[in-house]
């Protein structure tokens, strides 16, 4: 590894928007580090010469394990990307609480648990940036989304006060806010639906983790940037 070569962790890499985003910051010259609970996420890592991890998000022993095979091969982390899974659905007051909480595991703490770890590095190394995937239905709640958007606001919430007291170390946090994206069932109605009249490709929101990766996104900031296709109303 070169002195100059930037190292990208990212966090439920294994598929969909996760592995994209892990190809296009392969393709800008970062080292990897991938973790996913599937091993897909080991299996892209070799295959694009990174340092794969099989866990969970929701581990914190996994995500050290992530961590610490990062900066024993590569000597730092200037890129970290948290991705999710799935979390609970269904009609709203027979959520149970249980599945509130897991919610809250997925969505919310997934980033709260990683950034954790990182941000100290980040500290140490004079800067960092920090990329969540989100959810466009954050700001816009829908009923078939109601753990993700609750959690998610939330997210934005967290990601405002991170900026607020780690911008002074030259750390950023942004949030990725996908629309309807291909890794997921596409149904016609919801094509539709979108002004660009397609549903996105989780290339393009791995291109849009890469920029906020990048030195061209170094006065960005405590933002969330919608990679929807338009879907949302609000200005």
């Amino acid at each position: 590894m070169s002195e100059q070569q930037r190292v990208a962790v990212v966090v439920a890499g294994g598929s969909g928007m996760g592995a994209a985003s892990a190809r296009k910051l392969h393709e800008a010259g970062f080292a990897l580090g991938i973790l996913s609970s599937s091993g897909k996420g080991e299996a892209l890592a070799r295959e694009l010469g990174g340092v794969g991890v099989t866990g969970s998000n929701q581990n914190v022993a996994d995500l050290q394990r992530l961590v610490d095979a990062v900066v024993q091969r590569f000597d730092r982390i200037d890129v970290l990307v948290n991705g999710a899974g799935h979390g609970p659905k269904g009609p709203l007051l027979e959520i149970s609480d249980e599945d509130w909480m897991r919610g809250l595991e997925v969505y919310f703490l997934n980033v709260v648990r990683a950034t954790r770890l990182v941000a100290p590095l980040m500290q140490r190394q004079g800067g960092g940036s920090i990329i969540n995937i989100s959810t466009a239905w954050a700001f816009e709640p829908a009923a078939l989304f109601p753990t993700s958007a609750v959690a998610r606001s939330g997210l934005a919430a967290f990601t405002k006060i991170f900026c607020d007291e780690y911008g002074a170390h030259n750390i950023r946090m942004n949030n990725v806010l996908p629309g309807w994206i291909d890794s997921l069932p596409q149904k016609d109605e919801r094509r539709a639906a979108v002004p660009l009249q397609r549903y996105g490709r989780a290339e393009e929101v791995g291109a849009t983790v890469a920029f906020l990766a990048s030195e061209g996104a170094a006065y960005i900031t405590g933002q969330n940037i919608r990679v929807d296709g338009g879907l949302m109303r609000s200005v």
